[in-house]
């Protein structure tokens, strides 16, 4: 009797005739299964109780069904192909598992085997096994490391991750949406490495996009064409930190800056934020307010044609101004020295007129407005009267 209990054999065959006999009825299944954990050894047999009921019996290694098994019907890989099948078997996992807690390592352990087994598989099988793991992704059944799996070598030169990742995303976004995706990759550190479902030759933004773009997965490809840029935008700003602490010339670091913006498509407007903090973080700034606004002055007059240098369009004019106002609101000690770091930047030729009325008349933030329009005020009469006596020029010399 001892024996038999701890026979895998002995176990399949209970779980293969309580199958047969509850039919393809799922709730029925479950009431069977939830059942048969009172009497059978779920803990010990977990891998053979999966296999079960994704494939129908017993698993040999490389994910062939072993010929001498006796086998069900009544399990994902012969169920109908659509969404709506594969959420009713995602019922029975998640009754299953919330019932019997101590499953939860074994059914992840099953999957990660079952998709490194993906290629002992039909497509149909295949896809069926995706859809049913991107909604046990999306419920929390599942965790996310399981898609380690797919990074396997042989499954990548073969295009079999890329084509199951298609499935498996699609049905996923299906029950959640992209974001709640994108929470799930980056708790386990795989928002980045989605790339890697292809072989090396092919881990490019452009690949990447294209293909997921005509799979119909377009939210997943502007994902991570974000994730790249952002990545990118994070490893310039670390690279411009060292280049100034070295003290590296303007010219040098102007051409790194312009090549980072043309390799990976970076704004005038974003550069020119990063830029800014960077500036701003190379300092020990004085506590004392009196003192550090000549403080800055000195400093920023230093970096001003690096500044000056990614400043050509209006608009990043106006994103300068507009992180100078942040910058000055959320470090109390440079509150009043917003109007002195403007007028600075404007005799620099950093800042020019029509962006500082621009931003004078409906372009600046809510915070700390009332302070900072006040400081401004006659600076931007002067400029306004400027601009006039301009005009008036230009008109008497036509």
């Amino acid at each position: 009797d001892e024996k038999e209990r701890f026979d895998p054999t002995q176990f399949q065959d209970c779980i293969i005739q309580g199958l047969t006999e509850t039919g393809t009825d799922l709730e029925a299944v479950a009431k069977f299964l939830d059942a048969s954990g009172a009497k059978l050894d779920y803990r010990r047999y977990a891998e053979t109780l999966f296999d079960i009921l994704v494939a129908g019996g017993m698993l040999a290694p490389g994910g062939t069904l072993a010929d001498d098994m006796t086998r069900t019907n009544v399990c994902v890989f012969a169920a109908q192909e659509d969404l709506e099948t594969m959420q009713a078997f995602a019922q029975v996992f998640n009754k299953l598992i919330r019932r019997y807690k101590y499953l939860e390592k074994g059914f992840e352990d099953e999957v990660k085997k079952l998709l490194l087994f993906l290629k002992g598989f039909s497509e149909s099988e295949r896809n069926k096994l995706a859809m049913l793991t991107g909604i046990l992704l999306a419920n929390g059944t599942l965790n996310a490391s399981i898609l380690n799996s797919l990074y396997n070598e042989n499954l990548v030169k073969e295009g079999v991750s890329a084509a199951f990742a298609v499935k498996l995303f699609k049905s996923w976004i299906n029950e959640k949406d992209i974001n709640a995706v994108a929470v799930s990759l980056r708790k386990v550190n795989m928002d980045n490495r989605l790339m890697e479902l292809f072989p090396a030759n092919k881990q490019s933004v452009e690949h990447f996009s294209k293909y997921f773009t005509e799979a119909g997965l377009k939210e997943l490809s502007e994902y991570v064409r974000n994730q790249q840029s952002i990545g990118a935008r994070k490893e310039l700003q670390k690279e411009l930190q060292e280049q100034m602490s070295r003290g590296d010339p303007f010219k040098d670091i102007i051409l790194y800056v312009k090549e980072e913006m043309k390799k990976n498509n970076i704004s005038e407007q974003t550069v020119v934020a990063i830029i800014w903090s960077s500036v701003m973080s190379t300092v020990e700034w004085n506590k004392k307010e009196e003192l550090v606004a000549e403080q800055a002055i000195k400093h920023l007059k230093q970096y001003s044609p690096l500044l000056a240098a990614f400043t050509t369009q209006g608009q990043s004019e106006l994103t300068l101004l507009l992180k100078i106002q942040e910058y000055c609101y959320d470090n109390i000690h440079f509150m009043k020295a917003f109007q002195k770091i403007v007028v600075l930047f404007y005799k620099a030729e950093v800042l020019s007129e029509e962006p500082i009325l621009k931003w004078y008349k409906d372009a600046h933030l809510a915070k700390g407005k009332s302070v900072f329009l006040e400081q401004m005020k006659k600076f931007v009469e002067w400029l306004k009267n400027a601009e006039e006596g301009k005009q008036q020029l230009s008109s008497q010399v036509e």
